[in-house]
């Protein structure tokens, strides 16, 4: 991970690195904005201190690639808090992807305590988002934060997403605009995932991948996605990847400073 992340930082550039008027627009005003600040992101960032200070147990029932910290099934909301919830400049960068885009429907694959879709969730009240968890007790605690927060734009579907997924995309007749692909982190379930989403991708689409350089198999599944016919632009912030299907694009593959 080291090394991946100095190459990296070797690699990647800003705004001077750019040729896509689209991306361009999109860095400089949502991807790499400083010092945001937004009112929603308070109770979110209450929320995080709580379950970072939270002596609760849990049983975890996991069907990834599991955690690299703790492999005990019973595990602290403060140490899941810690480790599997994305950091909150992550969640800010969601935000404002979805304020800027303004999705119909969000997908996300891996809810773990519900952080993230929160910030999504409030990015975007009237949008449908439907996320997958497949521990029921790590989704119980995220329905929880739901509704403490007051969002009820979430629908969480419960269960392993091998069998959760193929027949709940069939309720996105109108596709599938913002997904965000935080799962099973290897390389065969994560390209059959973004296979079973791409014919729910549209022009406007943007789907997400977590952890692309988590290990030699997430870096395999991104470079296979990256190189798909139908992908039309990337960008590679090392902790995560975007990908855009915009058919006015030329096939550019970008690695920016995040």
């Amino acid at each position: 991970m080291i090394a991946a992340y100095i190459k990296y930082l070797i690699r990647s550039g800003n705004e001077h690195a750019i040729h896509s008027p689209f991306l361009f627009e999109l860095y400089n005003n949502v991807i790499a904005l400083k010092n945001d600040k937004n009112p929603d992101y308070t109770s979110l960032q209450a929320l995080r201190k709580k379950l970072l200070r939270s002596e609760q147990e849990i049983e975890i029932l996991d069907l990834g690639a599991g955690s690299r910290v703790n492999k005990s099934n019973r595990r602290k909301l403060k140490t899941i808090a810690k480790n599997a919830e994305k950091p909150e400049k992550f969640g800010r960068l969601f935000y404002r992807l979805i304020e800027r885009l303004k999705p119909g429907s969000i997908l996300e694959l891996g809810t773990s305590l519900g952080l993230t879709t929160l910030y999504m969730a409030k990015a975007s009240p009237e949008t449908r988002i439907v996320t997958f968890e497949g521990c029921p007790q790590t989704a119980q605690i995220a329905s929880e934060n739901f509704e403490s927060e007051g969002m009820s734009n979430i629908e969480i579907v419960v269960g392993n997403i091998d069998q959760t997924l193929p027949e709940t995309l069939k309720s996105f007749s109108d596709g599938i605009d913002y997904a965000y692909f935080d799962a099973n982190h290897r390389f065969e379930p994560t390209v059959r995932y973004f296979e079973q989403c791409l014919p729910y991708a549209n022009n406007n689409s943007l789907f997400i991948f977590d952890d692309i350089y988590w290990s030699e198999e997430m870096t395999q599944a991104w470079n296979h996605i990256k190189a798909h016919p139908q992908v039309t632009l990337t960008v590679d912030l090392f902790w995560i990847g975007l990908v855009f299907f915009r058919k006015e694009q030329v096939k550019e593959d970008f690695t920016l400073r995040f």
